[in-house]
């Protein structure tokens, strides 16, 4: 059971980052982009933060689950700094994505600086996954 844990849990991996990838040629249309191909865009970015939400459960859920079978302490250094930062994600992600894609649907807009917030907050929340990938994966001596 333990290996197909590790399974559901690197997929449910993949699936978390994976598709924040595709967002990044979007954001260039993002600026141009009008009407009904500018929803479709915004739909786009929303559908990939809601996926990367519910895989996050499933991530956070096999993990634990990886944690309790396989004898890990909480006081591991890499599961410490994996749920702290998971947690400062979690904030980040409730404020930085939905209210910018709310503001851009509405017909006043700044757009350009809109834009540039949620090309900001991509790339920040990207770091992030990426920070806690590492720490799953190199599992560094963090005291």
């Amino acid at each position: 059971m333990y290996p197909w844990l590790v399974f559901i849990h690197a997929v449910s991996s993949l699936v978390s980052i994976g598709p924040f990838i595709v967002l990044i040629p979007m954001l260039s249309k993002l600026r141009t982009a009008e009407g009904a191909l500018l929803h479709s865009y915004l739909d786009s970015f929303h559908f990939v933060v809601r996926l990367s939400k519910h895989s996050g459960h499933v991530l956070v859920f096999s993990g634990l689950l990886l944690l309790w079978l396989g004898g890990w302490p909480w006081t591991t250094p890499w599961i410490a700094g994996t749920f702290i930062v998971l947690i400062a994600s979690l904030f980040f992600m409730a404020r930085a994505f939905s209210p910018t894609i709310r503001r851009l649907r509405q017909p006043e807009h700044d757009r350009k600086a809109l834009v540039n917030k949620l090309s900001r907050s991509l790339y920040y929340y990207m770091s992030i996954l990426l920070i806690m990938l590492w720490m799953m994966m190199m599992k560094p001596a963090l005291w």
